[in-house]
């Protein structure tokens, strides 16, 4: 018997013989021999063999190759600047580079459509913000659907943001605010960067827990709202402390509270909502990492362990304290459900709302 092609796994070695197309496993309790007849399944048994250590090899070995993070939305923005920094210390870490790229449009859809789409190897990521679970709260008609098209990979910071009002408003705490909007129903205006936006769900989840009216005034984009409420056009608004801070601090504008579950680094003297006088209020501008459903587990763990090994970093800490963002990291099934949890939330806030696409 003339053996012409060994195929070594980590179950055993298989060897293919030359009389009457038989096979040998050889395992450590000695070989067991069977007769094939059909080319196919002998082929099939090659093929599994023979790919399992090469699988495991490029695995262990990734990345062999650049590696791209969409950004689903224009630089200059949180998204653009948080992926920048984990790609320079990811890229660094791995001797590859790690590609930015800005894919805006569509409300961040096209560039995370692009991903959803894109083959499942660890090569293609994504970055977005907490608008991926917003998104499909008020979009039924997306081109991929947020859980089933992804991979979590790991949520990577978290951006608080605070509550303000015009300085002429006379209230100086979130209680005093709550009880002026219920002596004062569908009067005190609201503005957020559009409908759907941050700013928009983040007052919604507000109103609704504080059982109070307001009315909401969209503007394109957040810079366009602080302006208002420095005007007086508008009386409120929740956006991002470190963009408010200059205004908070110039008198322009009065902070009350800060978002998130617990005070925020930045501005250590606002309460949350939560203790200011709304229980179970809380909103964490978070930033997350995908890959496209898929993706080799050992892939995701790869990317996941360096990632927060990054974020663990003193500069790396330094550098977002400066913008007010606190770095997270946890496993991908933490993520993945902190994900469900979010998409059940935000769904009801929509609801009850009657948060709809433009």
């Amino acid at each position: 018997m003339v053996c012409f092609l060994r195929a070594v796994g980590k179950r055993g070695t298989a060897v293919v013989c030359a009389r009457r197309k038989s096979h040998v496993i050889e395992t450590g309790g000695g070989d067991v021999t069977r007769s094939i007849t059909k080319p196919a399944l002998l082929c099939g048994l090659l093929a599994g063999y023979a790919a399992w250590p090469a699988a495991a090899y490029a695995q262990a070995d990734y990345p062999r190759k650049p590696v791209r993070l969409i950004v689903p939305s224009a630089p200059g923005g949180g998204t653009d600047l948080v992926a920048r920094l984990i790609a320079q210390k990811a890229g660094e870490a791995w001797g590859q580079s790690v590609i930015v790229e800005n894919n805006s449009g569509g409300a961040t859809t096209i560039g995370t459509n692009l991903v959803a789409k894109a083959a499942p190897d660890g090569y293609t990521l994504l970055m977005t913000t907490a608008n991926f679970a917003f998104i499909p709260a008020i979009n039924s008609r997306l081109p991929y659907d947020p859980e089933k098209d992804f991979t979590p990979v790991v949520v990577t910071v978290t951006q608080t943001d605070c509550l303000v009002v015009n300085p002429g408003v006379p209230a100086r705490s979130v209680a005093e605010l709550i009880a002026l909007a219920k002596a004062r129903p569908d009067e005190l205006r609201y503005g957020s960067g559009g409908n759907g936006s941050v700013g928009h769900f983040a007052v919604e989840l507000f109103r609704s827990l504080a059982k109070i009216k307001l009315v909401h005034v969209p503007y394109k984009g957040t810079g366009p709202v602080t302006t208002a409420v420095i005007s007086g056009e508008i009386h409120l608004q929740i956006a991002n402390v470190a963009s408010l801070l200059p205004a908070v601090k110039a008198g322009r504008v009065r902070a009350l509270a800060v978002t998130g579950v617990h005070r925020a680094k930045i501005v250590p003297e606002l309460p949350t909502i939560a203790e200011a006088g709304v229980p179970g209020y809380e909103f964490d501008n978070w930033y997350g990492l995908w890959a496209p459903a898929g993706t080799p587990a050992a892939v995701v763990r790869k990317i996941n362990e360096e990632v927060n090994r990054a974020l663990m970093t003193p500069a790396l800490q330094a550098r977002f304290a400066e913008s007010g963002i606190e770095t997270m990291g946890g496993s991908p099934e933490r993520f993945a459900a902190y994900l469900a949890s979010e998409l059940k939330k935000w769904s009801a806030v929509a609801r009850d709302a009657g948060i709809k696409a433009d």
